[in-house]
């Protein structure tokens, strides 16, 4: 489809998704007008602010994708402001457009939007996450002048998803917004705002692949129309390699389904990072007159099972799913992040070597799916069912569950009601990403909602298999109380919110006895660290201390993956956390309301120790790195060095000197124990050879006899609030 922008008047312009113009063809009768400039913003209520005479000239000028709240959502300054906020845009639509359907899709807005255009209310929507959709036709004039206003609240008007949640709510229209123009005879947008072409992967293998195409078809116009679906399925090259056409009768003024089915013999299989091979479908609709619309949809070909004992299989052979967590907050952007943005994140999480990806604890931007669909990393996608302890008893008594914002009614028939409608929501909207293999239901809501009598529970997971059979089910849980999905997730923080690093080994079986018949994920572990805090010796940090050194974090990391990777039965392993992300319920380590048990910082500028030693057992890139990097200056004296790295041979200088060679070590991890640092400038040097290839870090530690043993650089730089 074809993509365009507007400022005052219509500008006609290819997309930054340029990937999909070759197959989406720029005379597709379909267009995409992207509405990202000329918005005036107030953040406050403002009654009559849908009027189209209201004044808005001295509103704040801003860009969509926008939102509020970014400088005290990341704990820097101001006070958090939790109310409504306006937008009004005017929108001048062109007169070519006179007799098309016309539609408003909004990728998503964070919680509550209500939609005006001209003065009149055209829809609203509950749910900060997912993409929703409006037919505008009725109320654009078509060649003039319209204002669109969209009333954006920060609390929705009863409990919906998330209840709570350890990360920043970030509000605003945080996703772009969308004007589709269509024929009146089309594919519809309005199935939960999905792009309205379902591909369902009914048997796949090796010999052949049998995919069932479900095209949701529209008629606008007050007579019958006759239509031809044709389907391509186009390989890597975007050459077809097979199609398939049928003739469909849809009513006046209604919506039909047109149901295909195509067959490929020896398809080329997605197997993620190995090979992420994408055939493409282009789903075509024509009517007496000639093409209608046209839609293309990924398509990677792959089967999997998850084994309680063996772990998983993709396409039949066994597949290791480690990565991390992601939050989709960005320093100083807070939700508002751009495709580069999203580029850049995938790109560090694939040079750490990640198979898989959790897009925690909510629905992530469609783009971000792209990109996972290209690179491979399989991705766990979740419900925004976050809490803990309630029950439908506990959202009926305020004084058990205070509402979220005052004077909110508390009414859990709406609340069930609308966690059904984001999990449909997800599910649609994201059918046809082949990097997904977990739908999961929920994170962490603990007490009576986990039990498997819980009719609300179980409902959520026969609905996501009702929607799609295909994938599994999972949830992240801390205790042994789900019983209802396919597999169980389980956070479990060993050397951080208690125990000892080192205790998760003996935890591992008896996680596994307790949900015995599901298969096992770890779904969060990991640990708070500081770049600014350092210390010598290895001592346990308390999680909610202002003092979360760099060093205990490689320590926890250490640990848990000497027990993770020798349990082949685990299906994934997912650290804890990708990037350090806003969190306004936290005041620890360096900074207040951040959580930072991300092995990148949330600017993505500096990757942490524990980084490269994942590095050093996820990728087959040689690489070495010296540890403790930032600890300087540091006291002089006889100290370990440690270095991560995955190469066979390591050598150690100190200002020139060699300290030895070591040869390859299990987990990567290479120890010096006993360096002698002496004052002054130290010149840190680290050789390692792999397969021929030489590959190099250093670094310079200022080393002096009273330098401290705890090194808090935080403090000088006032960073903790």
């Amino acid at each position: 489809m074809k993509t365009v922008t507007i400022a005052g008047l219509l500008l006609l312009a290819i997309s930054l998704r340029a990937e999909k113009v070759a197959l989406d063809d720029a005379l597709s009768p379909r267009q995409d007008i992207l509405l990202s400039s000329g918005w005036r913003f107030n953040q406050a209520d403002a009654p009559s602010a849908e009027a189209p005479a209201f004044a808005d000239s001295l509103w704040q000028s801003v860009r969509v994708p926008h939102c509020w709240n970014i400088k005290p959502g990341q704990g820097d300054q101001g006070d958090l402001y939790e109310g409504a906020g306006w937008y009004r845009l005017h929108l001048k639509t062109d007169v070519s457009m006179t007799g098309k359907s016309l539609f408003l899709k909004f990728d998503a807005a964070y919680h509550t939007a209500e939609v005006f255009i001209n003065g009149k209310f055209v829809g609203s929507h509950v749910g900060g996450f997912a993409a929703f959709c409006f037919d505008v036709t009725r109320f654009l004039r078509v060649g003039e002048d319209n204002i669109v206003a969209v009333k954006v609240s920060f609390h929705p008007p009863f409990p919906s998803i998330p209840l709570t949640g350890d990360y920043t709510k970030f509000p605003g229209l945080y996703r772009d917004v969308h004007l589709l123009v269509l024929n009146k005879v089309s594919i519809s947008p309005l199935d939960y705002a999905s792009c309205g072409v379902y591909l369902k992967q009914a048997s796949v293998n090796e010999s052949s692949a049998r995919v069932e195409v479900t095209t949701k078809l529209r008629n606008a116009d007050a007579s019958a129309q006759k239509v031809t679906v044709r389907c391509h399925i186009l390989d890597a090259q975007e050459t077809e390699v097979q199609q398939t056409v049928s003739e469909q009768n849809i009513p006046p003024s209604s919506q039909v389904d047109s149901v295909q089915t195509v067959t490929l013999a020896r398809p080329h299989l997605w197997n993620g990072r190995t090979d992420p091979y994408l055939y493409h479908a282009v789903v075509e609709v024509m009517d007496r007159t000639g093409l209608t619309d046209r839609m293309v949809q990924p398509l990677g070909l792959r089967y999997f099972r998850a084994d309680e004992k063996n772990g998983f299989f993709l396409n039949g052979k066994p597949y290791s799913i480690h990565g991390v967590n992601r939050h989709q907050d960005r320093y100083n952007k807070g939700w508002a992040i751009s495709p580069a943005d999203m580029d850049e994140d995938l790109a560090i999480l694939l040079d750490l070597g990640c198979t898989g990806i959790r897009l925690a604890h909510y629905q992530h931007a469609d783009y971000f799916h792209d990109l996972c669909d290209k690179a491979g990393p399989l991705v766990w996608a979740e419900l925004p069912l976050i809490g803990g302890g309630w029950t439908a008893k506990e959202l009926d008594n305020p004084d058990k569950n205070p509402p979220p914002a005052p004077g909110a009614e508390l009414n859990s028939k709406a609340f069930e009601e609308n966690a059904r409608q984001q999990l449909i929501e997800l599910i649609r909207q994201n059918y046809n990403h082949p990097s997904i293999v977990f739908w999961s239901i929920w994170n962490e809501i603990g007490g009576p909602r986990e039990e498997p009598d819980k009719s609300f529970i179980m409902g959520l997971n026969a609905l996501a298999k009702e929607l799609d059979p295909t994938r599994l089910t999972t949830a992240a849980s801390n205790d042994s109380k789900n019983k209802t999905t396919e597999l169980v997730g389980r956070n479990a923080y060993y050397g951080w919110y208690g125990g000892k690093p080192d205790e998760l080994a003996a935890q591992l079986p008896i996680f596994l006895e307790a949900d015995k018949g599901r298969p096992l994920i770890i779904s969060e572990y990991g640990a708070g660290a500081s770049i600014l805090q350092h210390q010598t010796e290895p001592f346990k940090v308390a999680h909610k201390s202002p003092w979360h050194p760099e060093e205990w974090q490689a320590i926890v990391h250490e640990e848990a993956w000497k027990a993770l990777v020798h349990a082949p039965y685990l299906n994934a392993i997912f650290v804890w956390l990708g990037f350090d992300c806003a969190s306004l319920v936290r005041n620890e380590g360096d900074h207040r309301a951040r959580n930072d048990k991300g092995l990148v910082t949330a600017d993505r500028t500096i990757r942490k120790d524990a980084f490269y030693f994942y590095k050093a057992n996820w990728s087959s890139e040689p690489m070495v790195y010296i540890t403790s990097r930032r600890f300087t200056p540091r006291p002089s004296g006889t100290f370990p060095v440690k270095v991560y790295s995955n190469c066979a041979a390591v050598e150690l200088k100190i200002n020139g000197r060699s300290q030895g060679v070591i040869k390859g070590q299990e987990q990567g991890i290479f120890v010096w124990p006993t360096v002698v640092l002496p004052d002054g400038d130290v010149h840190v040097e680290v050789i390692g050879q792999q397969n021929g290839k030489v590959v190099k870090d250093e670094c310079i530690w200022k080393c002096s006899a009273d330098a401290p043993a705890r090194l808090d650089l935080s403090v000088a730089n006032k960073t903790r609030a």
